[in-house]
């Protein structure tokens, strides 16, 4: 079980714009499609007291047990269910609980996930290269770099990773496995550093190849298409959904979807963001793990 000040010491992300754009009131059905530890939740709790409804998601097992706990105050107001964003649909109808007065979905890796080693999602943690949000399930960041062609890896660090020396790091880290253990954060870590140059200040040289490689094991961004295209329909006229998204590929995802169902779409959706919205200097300054958050937020209209 996860331990509980874990919970404690995890911030949720832009929290006070989160809930301006939902809007929670009394009655409403809610869903947090990332639930993580529990934080937004409970806020959107806390403001559609007394009888709110709301069903939360986590496709991480650890997560889920730690919302459990941190919420278990709330009673039968909370529904948790072990499932992927991308089956939102399908896990709404089995909670009963659409159509929805709002939706949360927040993409980021949680502060919890990142500081266990045990996890593998950061190179700062020496620790099985593992990546999986959901353990139960796929291949890890290991066995794809066993396997994977130096073609295809390519592909995945300048698509998902944005890696500017992405075919001299396919190459090398392919020459590699023959001949070094690279299962582990440290060994990937250290091989990129000694591939490739860091021209960014603060920015270590595997920030790209990690995130490339955590997108690709969860496939992130298909995830987030299948959740794009079933959301809107889940809501009830007036219904809010709100996203926060930390890196640009996702962000650039959001926001070709909304405009598409905010010119003429089906179900059709009024932007209550029409540009991105970003934490204060406040709480970049608290909490520097949000520096990169954006929020959009939309509306479902009648039709």
């Amino acid at each position: 079980m996860t331990p509980p000040e874990r919970v404690v010491r995890h911030e949720p992300v832009m929290l006070p714009d989160a809930l301006s754009f939902l809007a929670p009131r009394a009655a409403g059905v809610y869903c947090d499609a990332t639930v993580g530890y529990g934080g937004h939740a409970r806020a959107v709790l806390e403001a559609s007291a007394p009888d709110g409804r709301l069903v939360g998601l986590d496709q991480d097992g650890d997560a889920l047990t730690a919302a459990a706990e941190a919420l278990q105050g709330f009673g039968d107001r909370v529904t948790l269910m072990h499932a992927p964003f991308s089956r939102l649909r399908d896990v709404l109808e089995e909670a009963r609980a659409l159509p929805l007065d709002g939706c949360l979905v927040d993409l980021g890796v949680s502060s919890p996930q990142l500081d266990r080693a045990e996890r593998g999602f950061s190179f700062r943690h020496g620790g099985p290269l593992d990546m999986r949000m959901d353990r139960s399930r796929g291949k890890s960041a290991a066995e794809i770099l066993r396997d994977i062609s130096a073609q295809e890896l390519e592909a995945v660090l300048r698509d998902l990773g944005e890696e500017r020396y992405a075919g001299r790091l396919a190459r090398a880290i392919v020459a590699a496995r023959d001949r070094e253990d690279l299962s582990t954060t440290s060994a990937l870590a250290a091989l990129v550093a000694r591939t490739v140059p860091s021209h960014e200040r603060r920015k270590d040289p595997a920030t790209r190849t990690f995130q490339a490689l955590r997108i690709a094991v969860n496939d992130e961004l298909g995830e987030l298409e299948r959740f794009l295209a079933d959301a809107p329909a889940c809501l009830r006229p007036g219904g809010r959904r709100v996203v926060i998204a930390f890196l640009p590929l996702e962000d650039r995802m959001v926001k070709r979807r909304l405009r598409e169902l905010a010119t003429g779409g089906d179900p059709p959706l009024r932007l209550l963001t029409k540009h991105i919205v970003t934490p204060s200097d406040e709480e970049k300054a608290r909490n520097p793990r949000a520096r990169s958050a954006r929020l959009r937020a939309a509306e479902r209209l009648p039709g």
